[in-house]
Formats: structure tokens, C-alpha cells, sequence
């Protein structure tokens, strides 16, 4: 069984065959357990995430129903019981985003040893295992959702920076306008979009995506520039 969580939560049999999870509360169980394959989950830690603002008055019963109809809907032997709680009988290579974390150290580490074709392809395989928000079965999401999402657009800056090391420079443009757009403070953003559009021969794009880029930083943090977007700004205005 694999199990899908960077997205609505899924379960895939080992044809590759979507096994129907229904109901948001069944999601979130397998969520919770699916964030630790093969560990023991407390009841109380399980309680907390599937019902964290509400749990019902018989939690623990209420808990144990749902971990049956889990079992019943994927098969018996997929969560085992344990003394101090409750296991998904599964490895880390099952799970989507430990998958994602795996492939994200090793694009990453290629392209630290200059291999930017490997790092382009493994990040992108990487990246390709998101179909929507990390973990989004979970009611209260936000915390443990914050280092899939931070690693995410981590992805997604360094496989830009394989492609322009790869002379792929035109294609990135319109992505990083859109993304520049969403993290208007997130200055390597910012400098890539300015390296494409030099790359492109679009020199004087590339001024005005400085001066967005200043603006933003200045009126929405109150800071000036970095030293990577300053040393671009310089190149830019240096003829060559």
C-alpha cells in the first residue's frame, strides 16, 4: 500500500489503484498515522489531530471505531495495534512526502556538486509528487504543514536554478512572475527572475523586476535590497 498525503489524503494499492477513503475524519486518521509509518502514535496524539478543537465525548471509543473502519477500508493488517497506541504497518518510501524530502536532499545535493541535469530531473520527480496543500485531511494543519510547504518552494527555487544553469531560461520567466507574485519578500525569487530575464536578453525587464523587487521590500518590510539582488543590480547597470 502507498499512501498520498501531499494533497487529499489517498491510499494506493500496490496495482497502483486508488482505494476510497470516505469521510474527512477517516482521512485525517490515516494523515496522523501516515506522518509517522511504522512508529507508535499515541491515542491522546491521534485524538488531538482528528478532533482538535471538539473530540467527541467517548474519545477513545470513538477512536477505536474509526481505526476499525480504517482497517476494514484498507485491510486488517494495515494498522496494528501496540502497547501505547496505534502503527501504520508501513516504511517511509510508502509515504509521498517522505518520498518528496528524499529526492529534495538528493536534487539538492547535485546540484552542490554542479550537476544541474540530475538535480533538474530529480526535483522535478520531487516536486511532481504534489497534487495540492500538504497534508489538507488534517482540521488543524497549519503547524505540521509548515515544513512540507517551506521545503516545497525550496524545490522549486533550486530546480529553477538547474534550469538556468541549464540554458532554460525563457520557459522560467512566466513561472517566477508568478511566484514573485505570491512571495513578494522572498529575495532568491527575486533574483532568479532577474537572471532569467537577463539570460533572455531582457536587460531592461530585468531593471524594472529589481525595482518591483525593491519597492516590495521596502514598503512591505522596511528593508533595502540583499547583497545578491544589489550585485545583480550593479551587473545590470555596468556595460559590458
Amino acid at each position: 500500500m502507498r499512501y498520498r498525503i501531499l494533497g487529499v489524503t489517498q491510499a494506493n494499492d500496490d496495482q497502483g489503484t486508488a482505494v476510497p477513503i470516505a469521510g474527512p475524519r477517516l482521512r485525517a486518521l490515516l494523515t496522523a498515522l501516515a506522518l509517522r509509518p511504522g512508529h507508535i502514535t499515541t491515542p491522546d496524539t491521534l485524538i488531538n489531530e482528528v478532533w482538535p478543537d471538539a473530540p467527541p465525548q467517548d474519545a477513545h471509543a470513538a477512536l477505536q471505531a474509526l481505526i476499525g473502519r480504517l482497517r476494514r477500508t484498507l485491510g486488517k493488517n494495515t494498522v496494528t495495534s501496540a502497547p501505547g497506541g496505534y502503527r501504520l504497518t508501513a516504511t517511509q518510501d510508502d509515504v509521498d512526502l517522505f518520498v518528496f524530502e528524499r529526492l529534495v536532499h538528493e536534487g539538492t545535493s547535485a546540484l552542490a556538486e554542479d550537476d544541474p541535469a540530475t538535480a533538474a530531473r530529480t526535483l522535478t520527480a520531487a516536486l511532481t509528487l504534489w497534487r495540492g496543500p500538504a497534508l489538507v485531511d488534517l482540521p488543524d494543519r497549519d503547524t505540521a504543514a509548515t515544513r512540507p510547504e517551506a521545503m516545497r518552494l525550496e524545490a522549486t527555487r533550486a530546480r529553477i536554478e538547474a534550469d538556468l544553469r541549464l540554458d532554460r531560461a525563457q520557459p522560467a520567466v512566466p513561472e517566477l512572475k508568478e511566484l514573485t507574485a505570491v512571495h513578494p519578500y522572498d529575495e532568491p525569487l527575486h533574483a532568479l527572475l532577474i537572471r532569467a530575464l537577463r539570460d533572455t536578453g531582457r536587460p531592461a525587464d530585468a531593471l524594472a523586476a529589481y525595482e518591483t523587487a525593491r519597492r516590495a521590500l521596502a514598503d512591505g518590510l522596511g528593508t533595502d535590497p540583499g547583497p545578491e539582488l544589489r550585485a545583480l543590480h550593479t551587473e545590470l547597470l555596468t556595460p559590458t
